[in-house]
């Protein structure tokens, strides 16, 4: 399996700012998303999937306007980091509706 990303850095403009760092930090350390989902893959599915490996924020599946289908990948946010690094370890490359997904952090930075 491909080496993980770690979880995203803080922005430098934010350094001066520590209530600021941590809210970043933590929502970008407990946000996850999920690629190569099929497209029958629903928020409903893709939360069961995950919950087993702790409480859920959000589950958004990104979809087609026009046929309501999963454009194939969405977001899961849990309450903790440690909840999002365990299931980003646990469901890698695992199976989802017939299809092998890919788990990342998700952040703005890359």
């Amino acid at each position: 399996m491909a080496k993980q990303m770690k979880c995203s850095s803080v922005p430098t403009a934010l350094k001066a700012f520590p209530l600021a760092r941590l809210l970043i930090t933590r929502q970008a350390c407990s946000k996850l998303f999920i690629g190569g989902l099929s497209h029958d893959t629903n928020e409903p599915v893709l939360k069961e999937a995950f919950e087993q490996h702790g409480e859920i924020i959000e589950v958004k599946v990104i979809g087609d306007h026009r046929s309501g289908k999963s454009k194939g990948y969405g977001f899961v946010q849990f309450m903790s980091e440690k909840s999002a690094s365990t299931a980003l370890e646990e469901l890698n490359g695992q199976l989802l509706d017939g299809r092998n997904i890919r788990v990342f952090y998700a952040n703005k930075d890359g």
